[in-house]
């Protein structure tokens, strides 16, 4: 279980050496490990440009819980599904192409709803013909 605080300011904005600050923020989360019967509490501090106006405190404490986001939803697909982690392409433009590509891959399974992205690999790479087919080819 776990609950989370933020606590919001734009008077510290003078003392804090970060340019295009307009609000800071604490975000305190309380984590009760239900299993173990502990408790942790941990906090991080945020700097935003965004105005109070712009972003309410609300606003930023989901902005800072949905950040995680592109990491679970591109970033660990990209590694589990490709193993890109252990790609070797490390010079020129290789690494973004490969990027784009696998992204591109993605992007494609995604939109014909296809809920496991690495086992869909597996197949099309056995079946080069539903390739074909996906791109009406």
């Amino acid at each position: 279980m776990e609950t989370r605080r933020i606590w919001t300011s734009d008077t510290l904005n003078g003392y804090v050496a970060f340019p295009y600050t307009a609000q800071v923020a604490c975000v305190e989360r309380e984590i009760f490990h239900v299993r173990r019967a502990t408790t942790t509490l941990e906090r991080v501090y945020l700097i935003s440009s965004q105005r109070r106006a712009e972003a309410s405190p609300a606003q930023l404490l989901a902005l800072n819980r949905g950040h995680w986001g592109i990491e679970n939803r591109l970033h660990h697909v990209r590694d589990i599904a490709f193993d890109e982690d252990r790609c070797r392409a490390r010079t020129g433009q290789t690494p973004r192409v490969l990027a784009c590509l696998r992204n591109f891959a993605i992007s494609l399974l995604r939109v014909l709803h296809v809920s496991n992205i690495k086992a869909a690999l597996r197949d099309l790479a056995a079946q080069a013909n539903k390739v074909l087919r996906m791109f009406r080819l």
